[in-house]
């Protein structure tokens, strides 16, 4: 099985260093034509420069490949039309959507201000729902899409001083859940990534022998594989230091307590039964919730 993207275009946003750069050079390499993404500002998201963009871009056209910069922030409406139409007038379409622009501004919740809880929710959540927005019509006229939303560990299962990442990282899962559904018949799939990488964003977070093995580039590879042909849809991939794991939500099977008498003295009792996980499942769409709670009501009817 070789992977392939001959023909294919991919925008990846954040593309300037780090794992956007990886996944941008890796598409690339693969036969991509690729639009690299890269406001150039800091990890907080404050300034901005073409340099990180143009020196992928030039990066990509010394393996032979074909690449276009663009620096519009993934936040700004205008700028977001601006990068699709870039790629439409140069390129005629749009097959991949790699979501990984990013910044981080932590703080315990008691001393994070709001304007830096907002910008991080802004550049992650919204920053992920505006290029998807802005190709969707694009991917649903071609049957054909493939997006990539970067979710994080944070997300999953929380990081001290991260409740704005956090919030932002777990709610981008939420926007491919229902994704997933609506690009079915389109041929368009839709999946998370949660990597974890040395890179630019996170050096001072990790010990600097933590480069040596986190390196974007032993990511890169799962994330070809997310937006290729044959990617699944609705995955969430756990993805560093060349260790791969596919996370997913589960609920338990629960018990069924009777709508007469209900207290919350009842839910405290049966807690054990509530929270056992031995026969935990995973749910492709809020409807088999209902339909599993449906069944418990009426005994199986």
């Amino acid at each position: 099985m070789s992977i392939r993207f001959d023909g294919k275009v991919a925008i990846v946003t954040g593309a300037g260093g780090g794992l956007g750069r990886s996944h941008a050079l890796e598409l690339a390499r693969r036969g991509a034509k690729v639009v690299v993404n890269d406001l150039g500002g800091d990890r907080t998201g404050a300034g901005g420069s073409s340099d990180a963009a143009n020196k992928v871009v030039e990066e990509i056209k010394a393996l032979g490949g074909e690449a276009i910069a663009n620096g519009s922030s993934v936040t700004d409406d205008q700028g977001v039309e601006n990068m699709v139409k870039q790629t439409m007038d140069k390129f005629g379409r749009i097959d991949i959507l790699i979501n990984n622009a990013g910044i981080l501004r932590d703080k315990s919740f008691s001393k994070m201000t709001m304007e830096d809880f907002q910008l991080v929710v802004d550049v992650h959540l919204m920053g992920t729902v505006k290029p998807t927005k802005a190709v969707w019509e694009i991917m649903k006229s071609q049957n054909y899409g493939r997006i990539m939303v970067t979710a994080s560990s944070t997300g999953l299962y929380g990081n001290f001083g991260q409740t704005n990442y956090g919030a932002a990282k777990l709610a981008v899962v939420g926007f491919i859940n229902t994704l997933k559904l609506e690009g079915q018949k389109n041929n368009i799939h839709c999946n998370a990534l949660a990597p974890v990488a040395y890179t630019r964003m996170t050096s001072d977070l990790m010990p600097p022998e933590a480069e040596q093995m986190l390196t974007p580039e032993s990511v890169s590879p799962g994330v070809m594989f997310l937006v290729s042909e044959d990617a699944p849809t609705g995955m969430i991939l756990c993805a560093g230091a060349g260790v791969f794991a596919a996370a997913r939500m589960e609920e338990a099977e629960g018990i069924f307590l009777g709508r007469e008498d209900l207290t919350a003295e009842k839910v405290a009792e049966n807690w054990g039964k509530i929270s056992d996980f031995s026969n935990a499942a995973p749910f492709f769409m809020g409807g088999e919730q209902t339909g599993k709670f449906f069944k418990l009501a009426t005994g199986g009817k």
